[in-house]
């Protein structure tokens, strides 16, 4: 089970992909693979976060 730190750590993180996303989206000239990489991750971290509150439920429930 992850702790309460390390989920904070993931909703920062994943704020701060989401920041970076728009910036590079507001760019004159987006780079375009980088935004994929970025939203890639993004998308990594939001599975750990889903992950992480299934389990926090589950042993709710438990």
């Amino acid at each position: 089970m992850m702790s309460n730190r390390f989920f904070a750590y993931l909703e920062r993180e994943h704020a701060r992909l989401e920041t970076l996303v728009a910036e590079q989206l507001r760019r004159p000239m987006p780079d375009t693979i980088e935004i994929a990489k970025l939203k890639k991750q993004k998308l990594m971290v939001k599975d750990q976060i889903d992950r992480w509150q299934a389990d926090a439920r589950a042993s709710q429930t438990a």
